[in-house]
């Protein structure tokens, strides 16, 4: 019988004790989440503002989604791809009309996505484009974040999420980001390329947006070489920028799209490759899959929470608090000498705090909000990223400005 948790204490000593230490948490136990809102062990409420690195857009334990994991959880959950079932078919249909592309490659988590979009970029390289096999790259960004599987790592240049893990994976060459003549000289210059593997908004790096402009001459400049742009849009996509996609802004289509987190609202682990018949067609039956992947129970789950995006309007309203919300923010970087920038797009920002990468004066600050009862996460240093459920309301984000601005004013290093 498991050991009922009856402090926070205990709860982190376990963890501690029993689990990797791959991670490295706030120091807050939470049992309960709904909506904006979570709840620690000793009761005391939080709002939101990570909502799980983008992945409970929905907000959490929304009802609509929830019913729906009840419902089919009592009818069938996994099949495995062995057998057909009666929600793939409806699950591909749905999601192939609702970001419009030809077919879709189901897969569970983030990374898969990932690797799967790279699988099959590779093997069109070599079967539709005539590149010899084993020789094909792909370019990617730098200081991109796509995961943490081998793969993915080998073409990071985030040393604590490399060193010790190799040898690495080869095929990769890496550009700046947010660099469209790094692009074209890289096209112009190396033989072999595959694609362009990248976040339309490097999430995990800080929020960096790209200059207006730059994802639509990424597609043009692909398509004129004949290279696949691949976007990944786990964080970014789902309404989370103020747009379905992120892509959407600049009203470019990738030849590949990657999705997950809000994908499924926080409830079941799923993540897909999107891309049109002339990419998806290379994959031959026994060359991919997984036990889990587009399984009834997550497929089911995902249709309502896609659903739930746009009944409920979320990328409109992600648009519109996500002003607000750096209009105040900026206000505060011109009074206050200890944070020194805001950028973003939608409900997905980041404040730059105004100390060296390797001090812990984010981390602190965001001690200091936790106690004022908003949760939040540094990023390299001295960067912290807010990014609460789409659903939040406009008296939920004044009061969570409020909170920001009193715990940076009152704030001592």
């Amino acid at each position: 019988m498991m050991e009922p948790i009856t402090s926070s204490q205990q709860a982190i000593e376990l963890e501690n004790n029993y689990g990797a230490h791959n991670y490295h948490p706030l120091p807050v136990v939470l049992s309960r989440g709904e909506g904006v809102f979570m709840w620690d062990v000793e009761g005391k409420k939080y709002y939101d503002f990570l909502s799980s690195y983008s992945a409970v857009n929905q907000g959490h334990c929304h009802p609509r989604i929830l019913q729906t994991l009840i419902d089919q959880a009592g009818t069938l959950t996994l099949t495995s791809r062995a057998f057909h079932n009666d929600v793939l078919g409806p699950f591909e249909k749905f999601l192939t009309e609702y970001f419009g592309f030809d077919k879709v490659l189901p897969m569970n988590t983030g990374a898969e996505g990932v690797e799967t979009a790279i699988k099959i970029a590779r093997k069109w390289g070599y079967e539709k484009k005539g590149i010899p096999e084993n020789k094909g790259t792909i370019i990617v960004a730098k200081n991109n974040f796509h995961g943490r599987t081998t793969t993915v790592i080998s073409f990071s240049n985030d040393e604590t999420a490399r060193k010790n893990f190799g040898p690495y994976t080869p095929g990769f060459i890496t550009i700046p980001h947010d660099d469209i003549d790094a692009l074209k000289e890289i096209l112009n210059s190396s033989k072999n390329i595959i694609g362009y593997l990248v976040e339309p908004i490097q999430g995990e790096a800080g929020v960096y947006v790209p200059k207006e402009g730059y994802l639509k001459e990424v597609a043009a400049t692909c398509k004129e070489h004949g290279v696949l742009f691949i976007a990944d849009e786990i964080q970014t996509g789902i309404a989370r920028t103020g747009k379905l996609l992120a892509c959407d802004h600049e009203n470019v289509k990738p030849d590949m799209l990657i999705l997950g987190k809000a994908i499924s609202g926080g409830f079941y682990p799923v993540s897909a490759v999107l891309a049109d018949d002339h990419i998806m067609e290379v994959i031959q039956p026994g060359q991919h899959g997984s036990t889990f992947g587009g399984n009834p129970l997550g497929a089911k789950v995902a249709m309502t929470a896609l659903n739930v995006v746009k009944d409920e309007k979320l990328a409109e309203n992600a648009d519109k608090l996500g002003k607000l919300f750096r209009e105040r923010m900026q206000k505060l970087v011109d009074k206050s000498d200890l944070v020194k920038l805001v950028r973003g797009k939608g409900l997905l920002n980041a404040v730059v705090i105004n100390d060296t990468e390797d001090s812990d004066t984010a981390w602190k600050l965001c001690l200091a909000l936790k106690e004022n009862g908003l949760l939040a996460k540094p990023t390299h240093g001295n960067i912290i990223r807010f990014a609460p459920p789409l659903v939040i309301n406009e008296e939920q984000l004044h009061d969570c400005c409020d909170i920001i601005e009193k715990t940076i004013s009152n704030f001592q290093k």
